[in-house]
């Protein structure tokens, strides 16, 4: 593939390459026709979708339920065939012919949401983390020894837990035994779905310290994907914000989180809930539902529930406008306030500093 990234040049600052290169990525999925003879219609989940990740950062993914996130996931391991677009990941490319994909699992793994569903009931523990090395070409002494090391650096005596059932075993146990899994043919990349998100607030903390240790200790990189924010902000180096299948905005977490550049963006750290009483939301920072993915609006996507969209919104789509001096890490967004002419919108939206109604908390 040879599509162009609308994000520009990498953001690199070593002078290599990327260790993630997604350009152009496309998937849309058919559904019933509305009625008996209709023409069957397409969901648009990811609609070109481009960016590039150096090797070391942990990149968070955020946006409302059904914006495209897991799908995109999936779209990176091979889980779902893409329709268009480009995925290179460690140097491998993506391709559904089988000894291709299987190069380029070994560079990347998944960790999934729920634990429990995500492990075989009638494996062990030890050799669900064994199973995905043997097939991978690992002999299996190797592998028991090396599973039985990854449980002990996750935390889980393997004389007490090698031999359990994941029944026999807690939600975040689950999950550490999902991470060991995931580490366990040594990937350079591993996807994060949700990973903490059904676990309680005690163990979460504890897994994503787990999570910060381990990227030191195997120099991994990190997509972690979550709806809550306050995760995102203390496990990520850049954050990336998608809204019905496109992105609206990147660039380095704190950056982004301080002075946000798109109105969706703003809207989702104002709905972060805080425990000042001083600092209550008084009015809902976003109203009404997202547009049907079926059919998207024209122009930009969010204009439907864009409190500054103009004509210029629904005739063109937006561009991405740098806004920050820092080519390694720079922080872009696609609105067209950005682009106006000063004078030519409405001054109070053409910077849009941070809310102060939420510190804290989780948006979803």
């Amino acid at each position: 593939m040879t599509a162009q990234s609308p994000l520009g040049e990498p953001m690199d600052a070593g002078g290599g390459l990327p260790i993630v290169d997604i350009a152009g990525l496309r998937k849309q999925f058919r559904v019933r026709a509305e009625k008996f003879g209709g023409k069957p219609r397409m969901v648009h989940a990811v609609s070109d979708i481009s960016f590039k990740l150096d090797a070391g950062v942990t990149l968070g993914i955020v946006g409302e339920s059904g914006c495209g996130k897991s799908t995109l996931a999936r779209l990176l391991m091979g889980l779902t065939e893409l329709d268009d677009g480009g995925v290179r990941i460690a140097g491998v490319q993506l391709s559904q012919d089988p000894e291709r994909l299987r190069a380029l699992r070994r560079k990347v793994q998944m960790v999934f949401q729920d634990s429990f569903a995500s492990l075989n009931p009638r494996m062990t523990i030890a050799n669900s983390i064994i199973f995905g090395q043997t097939v991978q070409g690992v002999p299996r002494a190797q592998a028991r020894t090396t599973a039985h090391d990854l449980l002990q650096r996750v935390g889980l005596e393997p004389g007490r837990f090698a031999t359990r059932y994941p029944h026999e075993l807690s939600g975040g146990q689950r999950q550490r035994v999902n991470i060991a899994r995931a580490l366990a043919i040594r990937p350079d990349v591993v996807i994060f779905d949700e990973a903490v998100s059904a676990l309680d607030k005690s163990v979460e903390i504890q897994v994503l310290n787990l999570l910060r240790d381990l990227k030191e200790e195997f120099g991994l990189t990190y997509l972690f994907i979550s709806h809550d924010l306050n995760v995102v902000q203390y496990i990520s180096d850049q954050v990336l914000v998608m809204y019905l299948g496109k992105i609206v905005e990147i660039g380095p977490v704190q950056e982004v989180y301080e002075r946000p550049a798109h109105p969706y963006t703003r809207a989702l750290l104002a709905s972060m809930p805080s425990m000042d009483p001083r600092r209550r939301t008084l009015e809902p920072p976003l109203v009404g539902d997202p547009p049907s993915p079926i059919d998207p609006p024209s122009g930009c996507r969010f204009r439907t529930r864009c409190a500054h969209a103009a004509a210029l919104c629904a005739s063109e789509e937006p561009l991405f406008s740098t806004l920050s001096n820092n080519i390694a890490q720079p922080h872009r967004a696609a609105c067209h306030m950005l682009q106006a002419e000063p004078g030519s919108w409405n001054a109070s939206v053409v910077v849009l500093p941070r809310q102060k109604s939420g510190q804290q908390g989780a948006a979803s």
